[in-house]
């Protein structure tokens, strides 16, 4: 055990249990509601059969992990722990982070809800930086303090390939959605800060592609300059596109080592089939 310290996240993170156990670290899994019925990510759901359930056009959305599920979850880690370091999705895109926070104060200071403002790959990120500063014997107040001040310390982009989830979550009107079909618009969002905005409308998913290569080189040249970054692409359900992907972003970055995840299931929730995105952020692993 590190310093007695137990980093805890969510599948949003994108960290696979497998991984988890591999790394030392914890999860909370994310409720996943398909046709009215709740799943868990990774446990009862899992990423082919969501994508097959998706493509017979279930309706998905998806839920806040419920108070007792994670109190059960820090009660459980505090018989071997003297203390939880919990980093939840980003409290600009769910309230979470905002309802841990509130049941965290009944645990007298041994749980320490982070608003990492981050998800998916750049989330990852953070979570394996917790886990290694636990690991060089950083207390749990420096790691909080590290993590909230690293968390703006990031970009993502993500591309659509259909404009239809986004319609069903009021982002777009119907006729936008419409229109944007018939043009074979692809909008590209960007996450900076925990909101989510958007980027840039492109004609087609390859010039998706290449408007997210531009934000991150500009990312690179200007927010980032002079520091140690690091790359992973992400991709929702078809593995070939991703990586695609990957081999796209290798090419305009070749010094650095591009990794390569899935998007978290409920994350495709929300992009849909076909999404293609892209993390950028600071590195001292």
């Amino acid at each position: 055990m590190d310093g007695k310290i137990a980093i805890l996240t969510d599948t949003n993170s994108g960290i696979t249990p497998d991984q988890a156990a591999w790394y030392g670290i914890y999860l909370v899994a994310m409720p996943v509601i398909i046709d009215d019925e709740t799943y868990f990510e990774n446990e009862s759901i899992f990423q082919e059969v969501f994508f097959q359930r998706l493509r017979e056009g279930a309706c998905v959305s998806t839920s806040q992990p419920a108070p007792g599920m994670l109190m059960d979850c820090w009660d459980s880690l505090l018989e071997h722990y003297d203390e939880i370091i919990y980093l939840p999705m980003s409290s600009g895109l769910s309230g979470s982070c905002q309802t841990a926070t509130i049941l965290a104060e009944e645990y007298g200071g041994s749980v320490h809800v982070v608003d990492n403002h981050r998800i998916s790959v750049t989330m990852r990120q953070s979570v394996l930086e917790a886990k290694h500063l636990a690991g060089q014997g950083k207390t749990a107040q420096e790691i909080v303090a590290y993590l909230e001040k690293d968390g703006l310390e990031s970009s993502i982009y993500v591309a659509v390939n259909t404009l239809e989830y986004l319609k069903r979550s009021g982002r777009v009107t119907a006729a936008g959605a419409a229109i944007g079909t018939i043009l074979n618009l692809k909008p590209v969002l960007q996450i900076q800060g925990g909101k989510l905005d958007a980027f840039r409308k492109a004609r087609g998913m390859r010039q998706a592609m290449q408007a997210m290569i531009d934000g991150l080189k500009e990312d690179q040249a200007e927010r980032f300059s002079g520091q140690k970054l690091t790359i992973r692409a992400a991709y929702s359900g078809d593995a070939k596109a991703g990586a695609a992907w990957q081999a796209e972003l290798q090419k305009a970055f070749p010094e650095m080592t591009i990794g390569l995840d899935p998007l978290p299931i409920s994350i495709s929730c929300h992009t849909g089939d076909g999404a293609l995105g892209v993390g950028m952020m600071k590195d001292i692993l």
